[in-house]
Order: C-alpha cells, then structure tokens, then sequence
C-alpha cells in the first residue's frame, strides 16, 4: 500500500503542489503541464506484458531509459522548456521510488 501511495502520489500530487508553489499566477495550466508527464508511460504499450507490477520501468521502457533521462535533464536546464522537463523528471522519479520498493537496481 505504501509503494501505491507513494508512486501515484509523486505522479499526482506532487505536481500539484509543485505548480500551486512556483507557478502561482499561472497554476491551473503549470498543473496542468506537470501532470501530463504521465504521457512517457504510453511507451509500456511496447512491452510484454504491457504492465508488470515487479518490473523497473527505467532503463527498460524506451521513454525511460537513461539516454531519455538526459533528454529531460537538458529540458529542465533551459528556461522554454523547463516545465516539460520537470514534468517528465517528476515521472521518472515516481518510477524511481517504485524501483526501490520492488529492490530493483536502475
């Protein structure tokens, strides 16, 4: 129960709060923006089985791995791109926190 509420909550309502914070005039659509981060999951369509609850996503999933990663890192450092970047370094640190639960190395 603990790995679901921690998962779900970093995807759900951590950028929630990210947006209320540090995007206060604009935090409806910064929510919005963060929240879709989830979007990188469409990659587990790939997989077999789509969704397996004892695998580590990252380095796995083509959205996931760490060439990606490096992506969102350069799209967090620059101030255009910045929100999509956190969004998708959100994603990736939920699926970070789920790695762990399961003892999975990344």
């Amino acid at each position: 129960m603990l790995r679901f509420i921690a998962h779900y909550g970093i995807h759900f309502i951590v950028p929630i709060i990210i947006a209320i914070y540090f995007y206060r005039e604009k935090k409806f659509w910064a929510a919005v923006i963060l929240l879709s981060g989830i979007v990188i999951d469409l990659d587990h369509l790939l997989a077999t089985p789509m969704f397996d609850a004892n695998r580590c996503s990252i380095n796995f999933h083509p959205l996931h791995t760490y060439w990606a990663i490096a992506i969102y890192t350069m799209m967090f450092a620059y101030k255009k791109t910045r929100i999509i970047g956190l969004a998708l370094l959100i994603h990736i640190l939920a699926d970070i926190v789920d790695c762990l639960f399961i003892g999975e190395e990344f």
